[in-house]
């Protein structure tokens, strides 16, 4: 388990304060508000800008803190024991404080044409039939992007030279898939500041519980279904050992 210090908290401070600012920014500009804001929205931007900003801030900030930058991905990462229950805490403040303050920085450039868009406040679509299906929505969601993080960053078998990409790919993929219907927080972070700034809560147990959910989740299905698999599949032969033949006598 990685001891983390100051410059670890500051990092996700920093890292989730630019990844909600990049995105509640995105979201006042590019998603339209309104009876035909479906229609009116351009989310290839928004998935694409999802994608990108996640990928460079773990390539930046990720050194110090290990890139979270999310509350559910903390989670995962304390049940797989990568981190003290302790620094787990203040990671989520840092992050929680972070996504205010980017929430916050979208409100004070974008105040008139944000105030519509609730300042990339998050809420459940009226194509779904009510929060439940918002906090399945988010679950999945939190699920395959948590997921993803065991998987190739913190996992038995990790590849973290490609993690910051696969990380940022799957928060794209997710981005494009559920903006439409829930907003596409995957974060409680990404929920909460915007919730804060704008006071536009969204309705709170479809993000906060439906996140927590998908987050344990991946760690359940990683640890009992990829992880057997991974070293199963990573078990080698023992080495068999020299055959002892006996010299003939003279």
């Amino acid at each position: 388990m990685q001891d983390r210090g100051l410059a670890a908290y500051i990092a996700e401070l920093l890292g989730t304060f630019f990844l909600v600012f990049g995105i509640t920014l995105v979201g006042v500009l590019f998603i339209a508000v309104g009876d035909n804001a479906s229609f009116g929205s351009d989310f290839a931007v928004v998935g694409l800008t999802y994608a990108f900003i996640l990928t460079a801030l773990i390539f930046a900030f990720g050194g110090p803190s290990g890139g979270h930058f999310n509350p559910a991905i903390t989670l995962g990462a304390a049940l797989m024991k990568k981190i003290a229950p302790v620094d787990a805490v203040i990671y989520i403040l840092a992050q929680l404080s972070g996504g205010v303050l980017g929430a916050l920085l979208t409100k004070g450039l974008l105040e008139d044409e944000g105030r519509a868009a609730n300042y990339g406040a998050v809420s459940i679509s009226p194509l779904l039939s009510g929060n439940f299906a918002g906090g399945v929505v988010e679950c999945l969601g939190t699920f395959l992007l948590v997921l993803a993080v065991l998987s190739v960053a913190l996992g038995v078998r990790a590849v973290k030279d490609w993690a910051p990409l696969a990380i940022g790919l799957t928060l794209g993929v997710v981005g494009l898939i559920l903006v439409p219907l829930t907003g596409g927080a995957v974060n409680p972070a990404r929920w909460f500041g915007p919730a804060l700034v704008s006071g536009e809560w969204g309705g709170v147990w479809p993000y906060l519980g439906g996140e927590i959910v998908g987050a344990v989740l991946a760690f359940v299905v990683y640890k009992f279904v990829i992880a057997p698999g991974v070293d199963d599949g990573s078990r080698s032969e023992p080495a068999k050992k020299p055959s002892t033949i006996p010299s003939p006598e003279a």
